[in-house]
């Protein structure tokens, strides 16, 4: 038998036909669960870009939410820096979510941030397996959101630990980084891609945004494997702003406390950075 029909009837004999079908190809067109109903998408006029379906979701538990999607316009001159987010996996250090916050700041000196995640899009009642993200069981979605969405979840409801490191990018670096974000939100929008496990997630997409910008910028080594040690890999490149050692710097980078307690103001992206 060859490997690729053994395979397949290894895959079918764990989970039944319906796991091989959907191996077939992906598709934006199934029963999602409600928080990714919705895939964002955008339209650049100059300086100006409208992203549409930015979550907003309002949370009271983990799978307790009112759901929101928001159409949101922002001017790309005004973007000012981007913050990388590293979420370790519970009782597994070593493997991490990873995600990026951009921050653009207005004349005012109001200060805005729209997130980025990149997750698996989860049908109804469907729960993560890691064998599955490996077998072609999951699409990939980017989720651009409010940070009282995505980091709120995190630490105030999920109970996980999340650490935010400001990057060492540049105004410039910036923008160009969120328009290949961008982009890739409208390939996905219109092309739908299975996620991998090791190959198409939330960090080796990061580390594909940043080395399209800048050429090997980063290397490929066992910490993009392992994203829980994404941050120490940031940190030796350069990519993150040092305050002091690596240990220290993580240190300081912890927002827990502060999420927690700034929980649903309207000032929670404020009070995470102070």
């Amino acid at each position: 038998m060859r490997r690729p029909a053994l395979v397949c009837c290894l895959l079918a004999a764990l989970s039944g036909c319906t796991a091989i079908s959907k191996m077939a190809a992906p598709s934006n067109v199934r029963a999602w669960e409600p928080d990714q109903a919705h895939l964002p998408y955008c339209d650049f006029h100059g300086n100006q870009v409208v992203v549409y379906n930015v979550r907003n979701c309002r949370y009271v538990g983990d799978d307790a939410y009112v759901v929101a999607f928001e159409d949101r316009s922002y001017d790309m001159s005004r973007l000012a820096g981007v913050d990388f987010f590293m979420i370790p996996f519970e009782n597994m250090p070593r493997l991490a979510h990873t995600m990026l916050s951009f921050e653009f700041v207005e004349p005012d000196g109001r200060r805005e941030y729209l997130a980025v995640s990149i997750e698996i899009r989860k049908e109804q009642g469907e729960t993560y397996a890691a064998w599955k993200g490996s077998a072609r069981q999951y699409e990939l979605m980017y989720v651009l959101a409010d940070e009282r969405d995505v980091i709120q979840l995190r630490t105030n409801h999920r109970g996980e630990e999340v650490y935010r490191y400001r990057t060492t990018a540049t105004p410039d670096q910036a923008r160009t980084l969120l328009t290949d974000v961008l982009l890739r939100a409208n390939q996905l929008a219109a092309r739908p891609e299975f996620y991998d496990t090791l190959t198409n997630n939330c960090t080796t997409n990061l580390v594909d945004h940043i080395n399209r910008i800048k050429p090997n910028r980063v290397a490929y080594d066992y910490r993009v494997l392992l994203p829980g040690y994404s941050d120490k890999l940031a940190y030796e490149e350069g990519l993150i702003v040092a305050q002091g050692t690596f240990e220290e710097t993580k240190q300081r980078a912890y927002i827990n406390g502060k999420a927690l307690a700034a929980a649903n103001r309207p000032d929670f992206s404020h009070a995470i950075r102070r």
